[in-house]
């Protein structure tokens, strides 16, 4: 059997998913993550890791999975095709420290494939990219952090950094709060084989952009956890994370995308965090590290 794009992505995301977990085991000290497997009945399941109640992750997960069969009608209809198979396979995590001073992360990378009626590929594309929501500005952690996504896309294309920076500002925006969710990171999607990128190629940039995120996130999150923070710092961190969540069940097409295709409801949602709060007509002290944090969210900033 020849080794196709599918089954060498998917077990990309199977060793990556295993690095991940970890390592993030390791900084936490205590918690370990709780492994789930599932099945989807019209075809395929996942491996979900979740770690919760933390030193240092209060809630997380890292999930993997490779579903196929039949394209739903809802996606029939965005792709424009009437009848066709699919396959998607993925890695997506999100992280939920408890210190404040520590950002929440995101991060997906994904692969997916469209057949005819005789099962011959007719789509077939990559997607992806990795962000970071603070909670509290730390400046050199925010460059730190699109340091490294700079030096992964430079290794491929001098293009593709400002490209997929600018698309991640664009689409994890709270367009209905005139603010951004985080500062921002690499947002890819539809990266199919060109005359200059063939699908071998946008499979190494992907594994680059996935093999750095341990690298843009880790010593971020070593260099804050053991951080003070008063009970005015979690309450804050619980009202952005309020944002979060809007984002999420708004915005996200991730999200939407895993409720119309009868996706697995406790993965689709486990990226939400534990502990938040909805204030009214919440605004943070002028001059204070709060509004610093909200200016930025509204005015992206270069940082490399």
């Amino acid at each position: 059997m020849n080794y196709t794009m599918k089954d060498k992505f998917y077990q990309y995301i199977q060793d990556l998913q295993d690095t991940i977990t970890s390592k993030l085991e390791a900084i936490d000290g205590n918690a370990q993550f709780q492994e789930d497997i599932w099945k989807r009945p019209e075809g395929g399941g996942g491996r979900t890791r979740v770690i919760e109640n933390g030193d240092v992750f209060e809630k997380g997960g890292v999930n993997i999975s490779a579903v196929y069969g039949e394209l739903p009608e809802t996606m029939r209809k965005h792709f424009g095709v009437s009848e066709a198979n699919f396959f998607a396979c993925g890695l997506s995590l999100v992280l939920h420290p408890k210190n404040p001073m520590v950002p929440t992360v995101h991060a997906n990378w994904r692969y997916f494939e469209m057949y005819n009626q005789n099962g011959d590929i007719v789509d077939q594309w990559f997607g992806g990219g990795q962000d970071l929501t603070p909670y509290y500005l730390f400046e050199e952690d925010a460059k730190h952090f699109h340091k490294v996504c700079k030096t992964a896309c430079d290794k491929h294309n001098p293009d593709f950094y400002e490209t997929y920076k600018t698309r991640c500002d664009e689409y994890f925006y709270n367009s209905h709060r005139n603010e951004a969710r985080g500062i921002g990171g690499l947002f890819f999607d539809y990266c199919k084989a060109t005359s200059t990128m063939s699908m071998g190629k946008w499979f190494n940039f992907v594994a680059e952009v996935g093999d750095s995120f341990l690298e843009a996130y880790v010593p971020i999150v070593e260099k804050r956890k053991d951080l003070p923070f008063s009970q005015e710092q979690r309450n804050w961190q619980e009202i952005r994370r309020g944002r979060y969540v809007e984002f999420n069940l708004v915005h996200d097409k991730g999200t939407l995308f895993g409720l119309k295709t009868n996706g697995r409801i406790e993965s689709i949602l486990m990226s939400l965090p534990p502990h938040v709060q909805w204030v009214y007509d919440h605004h943070p002290e002028a001059g204070s590290d709060e509004e610093k944090l909200v200016e930025v969210l509204r005015n992206p900033k270069d940082w490399v």
